[in-house]
């Protein structure tokens, strides 16, 4: 899957659409945790690693993704852990042919992907990220979670500096667990969302909550083990199983964007109804978490 050569290592691209993931990546100017060069099509992001925060930089050859390290070349240990961050991040693992031949004969589908094959699901692979990210979308619009989750970074998380930009870290679970309410209340955060990430914060930093633990659980049970968890409701646990957990059915039913998507598509002055939707999706089983990310990259291409 992967080799290295020198002080770079090469991952096999297969299908990957290195571009149109970049355009993904570079959705919105308040992202701080990676930073895109669309032009040169090359992207550097912060990756926590056991003792150290290393900054790597992915660009695509023909055949591989080409994995550097700007500022320092970290040990073995950690090339290896920063190269499963990797493909986990960008789904690489993942045999996408059955999605496309389920695609083909799927009206809606087939307008989406034709023309992306080879676009993945871009992923957050940290448990405690993905789950703070659906917390801080609750209910608000993607500009304002943007802002919510920029000044938690700047305020909590890690950095490094190279050719005088600042490459950040989301900030650790145990650091977030010690806060107070307060403290999340002047980042403009609400009661509520306060509370919600504070307790997340704490059960993923004492172990309770694992990644690798609800990974082995069946869908319902995983989607029930999450909604559990005060603050996480079914579109956050779906959000979580889609984005980090990797489960490939899972499904944000009652996600907006997916609705606008989707009245986008079909083509309609009004969004679908949720029964609707439910009932299209049965058409997706097994694919629905890689159809609501393709529909996404639809509203994206507006």
């Amino acid at each position: 899957m992967w080799i290295q050569k020198g002080n770079r290592i090469e991952i096999e691209r297969h299908d990957v659409l290195f571009e149109e993931c970049l355009r993904y990546l570079n959705r919105n100017q308040n992202e701080l945790l990676h930073e895109v060069d669309i032009e040169n099509k090359v992207i550097r992001k912060a990756v926590r690693c056991e003792k150290e925060i290393v900054l790597i930089q992915l660009e695509a050859t023909d055949q591989h993704l080409l994995l550097s390290f700007p500022l320092r070349v970290p040990d073995s240990r950690s090339k290896a852990e920063i190269v499963h961050h990797v493909i986990d991040w960008m789904d690489l693992d993942r045999d996408l042919a059955p999605f496309y031949q389920l695609a083909k004969q799927d009206h809606i589908l087939n307008h989406i992907v034709h023309g992306r094959e080879g676009l993945r699901m871009i992923g957050v692979p940290d448990l405690f990220e993905a789950m703070a990210w659906s917390i801080m979308g609750q209910q608000v619009s993607l500009h304002v979670a943007y802002l919510l989750k920029k000044r938690l970074v700047e305020r909590y998380g890690e950095s490094v500096v190279c050719e005088g930009k600042e490459y950040w870290t989301f900030p650790e679970p145990g650091i977030i667990a010690k806060l107070t309410k307060e403290d999340l209340l002047s980042l403009k955060f609400t009661n509520r969302k306060a509370e919600y990430l504070l307790g997340v914060a704490d059960i993923i930093a004492t172990g309770q909550l694992k990644k690798t633990a609800l990974q082995q659980m069946p869908l319902p049970v995983m989607e029930k083990s999450l909604i559990a968890i005060r603050g996480i409701g079914s579109w956050s646990a779906n959000y979580v199983m889609m984005r980090c957990l990797r489960h490939p059915d899972a499904f944000p039913a009652a996600d907006v964007g997916l609705h606008n998507a989707l009245k986008k598509v079909i083509g309609s002055h009004s969004k679908p109804s949720l029964s609707e939707i439910m009932e299209w999706s049965e058409k997706w089983t097994d694919w629905r978490a890689y159809a609501t990310f393709y529909l996404w990259m639809e509203l994206a291409a507006e």
